[in-house]
Parts: structure tokens; sequence; C-alpha cells
């Protein structure tokens, strides 16, 4: 769609087409509104490049996925910028949001509508029917590394389990189509009658009169400028877009100051036989033994990423293609019990992103790398290698006597895939900068639909809560 046929004016603007975009944007559209997508990146189908490889992340990352929160401790994040968001890029594991965080958030942010589980049923039921979530359909499809995984936890005693993912399955070997929103919601918003304007940049939001001016710019070599004037907008770009947006319009009070994410550090185990292929995906079992403080799972183990992860250990580096088969990598998340800040500075196209990592944090992570190699160990891992510079090779549980000394917050090359909570939700005012249904307070028409109003951490894959409080929320505003 070229600049000049954007519309100039439409009822319903939804800014950003992940998982919470998506979802608004299709259930405004069935409704019978007017709704225009717009979406900073590309439009690519699904298989556009190979799935955690260096053309997928050049393709469909923000900035490559070189993104990163600056503070005593580091933290790269991973932004999807393309139509379908964070949804193209991941694994699709599938979580509800935990009945203690949704009581967390009714007591602490005064959110509306949460009886425990029961008020969003129905949203996480209607969504995961779309998203075909389901478990694999035999054993035998379960990969290696999950697998070793599970046996590593069996022998320790600890519970270990597969996580559903939103998964289309061809049959019993496993195979199949990962359910993003490319595959799902987007050709039912744009069969709804919605219109998708891809490679567009939203810079800033205006009031004028009773309508919104949307403004931005085309992405393509002479970076045209549009406008959109709209009744109502829906804010979906992700944590820390939504938040720069609101910025730099001067919109709002209490946003972007308190950014939550998933500290996660990631290690590679090197095994005896061979574990992953190039088409092994990313294995869905997880270890909950220690939740919600710490969680362990499976992680990305393409050769690409492989080589991400031992940048510190160049003596694998040099063999790592002869190696790479027998390497799995596994990660250790912390339940995110810190804050950041995102910062719009002036012209600049991307924020500035500061997180501080909390104490508490950092004890959970050091504790649960000896326990993610404890549990390595048992499962006939050979070696282990931490995404921490300086860190030695950890062979023997006794390479780790000196962990408090080598593994600190400014040493860890942390990372993590989970951002929320910079415009949080619920009826508390002092604390929040959406009401309990997305609403900007001192805003009319204007709302938050995407990770950012989620008040604190999930604990867990925040993907579908997302979604359930999308859902909820438009269906509020079409009643």
């Amino acid at each position: 769609m070229s600049a000049r046929s954007v519309p100039v004016e439409d009822e319903c603007v939804v800014v950003g087409s992940g998982p919470g975009g998506s979802v608004t944007a299709y259930h405004l559209a069935a409704a019978g509104r007017s709704v225009t997508v717009v979406e900073d990146g590309p439009h690519l189908p699904l298989d556009s490049a190979r799935a955690f490889s260096r053309d997928e992340m050049e393709q469909k990352y923000r900035n490559g996925g070189l993104t990163v929160a600056l503070g005593a401790a580091r933290v790269q994040y991973v932004e999807g910028r393309c139509v379908g968001g964070g949804s193209e890029i991941n694994s699709g594991l599938y979580h509800r949001t935990p009945a203690a965080v949704l009581d967390r958030w009714r007591s602490e942010y005064r959110v509306l509508g949460l009886d425990g589980e029961r008020e969003l049923l129905e949203h996480f039921v209607e969504n995961e029917r779309r998203l075909c979530v389901s478990y694999l359909p035999s054993e035998d499809a379960t990969p290696r590394a999950a697998l070793l995984m599970r046996a590593g936890a069996t022998q320790l005693g600890w519970e270990s389990r597969e996580v559903p993912r939103w998964f289309r399955y061809d049959g019993s070997s496993g195979g199949g189509r990962r359910q993003s929103m490319t595959e799902t919601f987007v050709p039912d918003l744009l069969a709804a009658g919605a219109q998708l304007v891809s490679d567009a940049r939203v810079t800033g939001l205006e009031r004028r009169g009773q309508r919104w001016v949307v403004r931005g710019v085309r992405n393509g070599r002479y970076r045209e400028p549009f406008e959109i004037s709209a009744r109502n907008v829906f804010l979906s770009a992700g944590a820390i877009q939504t938040a720069a947006i609101l910025q730099r319009s001067g919109l709002g009070h209490n946003v972007g100051r308190t950014l939550r994410m998933h500290p996660t550090l990631q290690v590679v185990a090197e095994f005896p036989d061979d574990v992953t292929d190039e088409n092994s995906g990313v294995p869905s079992e997880q270890v909950k033994q220690f939740s919600p403080e710490i969680s362990f799972g499976c992680s990305i183990s393409s050769r690409e990423y492989l080589a991400l992860k031992l940048y510190g250990h160049r003596e694998v580096l040099r063999d790592l293609g002869a190696r790479a088969r027998r390497m799995a990598s596994y990660y250790v998340m912390a339940e995110g019990s810190g804050t950041g800040c995102v910062r719009v500075l002036g012209r600049f196209a991307d924020p500035l992103v500061t997180y501080d990592l909390a104490p508490g944090d950092a004890n959970h992570l050091r504790r649960g790398l000896r326990l993610l190699c404890e549990l390595l160990f048992a499962a006939g891992a050979l070696a282990v290698y931490p995404a921490v510079t300086g860190a030695p090779v950890v062979r023997r549980m006794d390479d780790l006597r000196d962990l408090d000394d080598w593994c600190t917050p400014g040493a860890a090359n942390l990372m993590t895939i989970h951002l929320f909570s910079t415009c949080p939700m619920g009826e508390a005012r002092e604390r929040t900068a959406v009401d309990s249904f997305g609403r900007v307070h001192d805003a009319p028409g204007l709302r938050v639909a995407d990770a950012s109003m989620l008040p604190t951490s999930t604990t867990v894959n925040p993907q579908g809560s997302i979604m359930a409080f999308a859902r909820r929320n438009a269906l509020e505003f079409l009643r």
C-alpha cells in the first residue's frame, strides 16, 4: 500500500500487529467497525526464513536483535518488528496467567473483573481454540534435548513437564506449523474487512477535537509521512514502543517508569551423542520445581544461536561445526522483581531503555545456574558453558565453588524475550497508566492493548495473558 492510499479517516486505528494488536483488530473488524492496522515492520510469511536463523533475525527482529537495556547488569532484549510481532519469532509456548498473579493485580493495582481465572476463562479458551494450543501428539515426537532435561529432573526428583504451544500438528511425528499471528488472526482480521498498512512507523499522536491523528512515516526509501484520523486508537506496539509513542506525544502519566522483564541466563550443554539438528526447534519442556522464583527450560539450539551463547568460550567456537549436534541450549529464568525505564531522547528513533536487576533476582540466577548444572550432569552432560564473561567451563559441580565470584550481574550475559508493565492497568491511579480495560487516563478514545498494561511480572510466558486481556478489553469496548 502506498503512502497516499493510507486512509485519512477511520473509526479505529490499531498500532502494532503482534498478539495484542491482532486479537484486538480482529474482534473490532468482526463486529463491523472500520479498522486500520499500522505495523512498523514488513509483512512476511512465517517461513520467509529458516526459523531461528541469522536471516530471520535480520528480517524480523528490531535492529537485528541488537537491543539492550542498560544498567549494572546489561540485558539484551528481543522485539519482533514485522507483521505478527513477537509471535513470528518465538517458539509459541503458551501459559494462562497464574491465579496468584491475578490475585496480586486485583489487590495491589485494583484491576477490575478478575475473580481468579474464572473471569478470563472464556477468553483463554477462545484464543486457545483459534491458535490450536496443544501438546505434542506422541512421546516419540519429543525432541531429545527435552527428554534429557526430563530425565535429569526425574533423577533428582524434580517436577518437569511439557508446556503446550500454538501449533497445528500434521500427525504423530510432531511435524506441522506454528500458529503465529500471520497464520491465524492476521488473515482473520483481513477477511473481516480490516486494512493493514505495513512498513509504517508511528511517531506520535495528536488530539484534534473529538478525534485522534496518528502521525508516522513510511519506512521505504523516501520515508513519506502519513496521517490517519481516527475516533479510537489502540496502541499495541509492545512494552517499549507503546511507551515511547505515548511519551513522544506528551500523553499519559506513569508511562515507561515501571518496565518489567524476566531476566534469563543461558547455558550450552555438551553431551556424548547427538541431541539436536537444524530442525529441532525449541523443545517445550520446563522445570517448575522452584517456580515462581526460578524456572528452567530448553532454548534455541540452532548453530547461529549456539555461536552467540558460546562467544565467551572461543576454544569451542573454533570447533563448533563438528560439535554443534552434540550441544543443546537451556536457560534459567528469574521471576523478575526489578524495574526499568523507557525514555525517549530527542529525535532518536529508539528510546533509551534501562533496567535495575533486583538483588533477589541476581541471587536467584546464581542459584538457578547451580541447580541447572546439577540437572544437566544428572542427564549425562559432559560439560556446561555458561553465558557469563570469564566463566570457566563447568565439567563437574566442584567447578561452581567460586560461582559468586565470577557469576556477577556485570559479567552475566543476560537476555529476555518477555517485556511488560510500562503502562500498568488498574484503578489505583497513583501507580497505573491505564484503567482496568486499557483506557489511557485522561485521554478519551485512546487505549493500550499489549504487554504494556500487565501490571507486574507474569512469572510465565506472557503471550497467553496479553491475548486474553486484549480480547476481554476489545469486547468491553464493543459493548
